[in-house]
């Protein structure tokens, strides 16, 4: 890429205020797009859950393998039955809840903040971001 290519993609015309757009919109769009990081936060959160939760899993089938050897069996049949393998929601496996998140609310928000940037912002991500920058630059 040129280098005045290189400038455009990460300058102002990527970046900046599409003529007309108020100091409003550009908050309001600012808002919706720090709503939909966090969401992305939230969205490796649940990967972290489906992990965590799918360890703890695996950790419980040694135990009750342990539990047996020990001589235990009540107990080892005990934790099998309610704990291993069990669903973390009413019919439901950590990884459908990841797939229902992924699938539902985040693919439905990242679509509407799309269009409304689209419809009011040119378009243009970060734009609140990149006036920040361009005020707080020391050259």
């Amino acid at each position: 890429m040129a280098d005045g290519a290189q400038e455009e993609a990460r300058g102002p015309r990527r970046h900046g205020r599409p003529p007309g757009t108020d100091d409003a919109t550009v908050e309001a769009l600012g808002l919706l797009s720090e709503a939909l990081e966090t969401t992305q936060r939230a969205r490796g959160s649940l990967y972290d859950f489906h992990q965590l939760t799918g360890g703890a899993d695996r950790t419980v089938g040694e135990a009750v393998r342990r539990l047996r050897e020990a001589g235990h069996g009540e107990q080892a049949d005990l934790v099998a039955r309610e704990v291993q393998g069990a669903d973390v929601l009413p019919g439901m496996w950590t990884f459908q809840i990841v797939e229902a998140y992924d699938d539902g609310y985040h693919r439905r928000f990242t679509e509407v903040e799309r269009q409304v940037r689209a419809a009011l912002g040119g378009g243009r991500a970060h734009i609140a971001e990149a006036e920040m920058k361009q005020r707080r630059e020391t050259n």
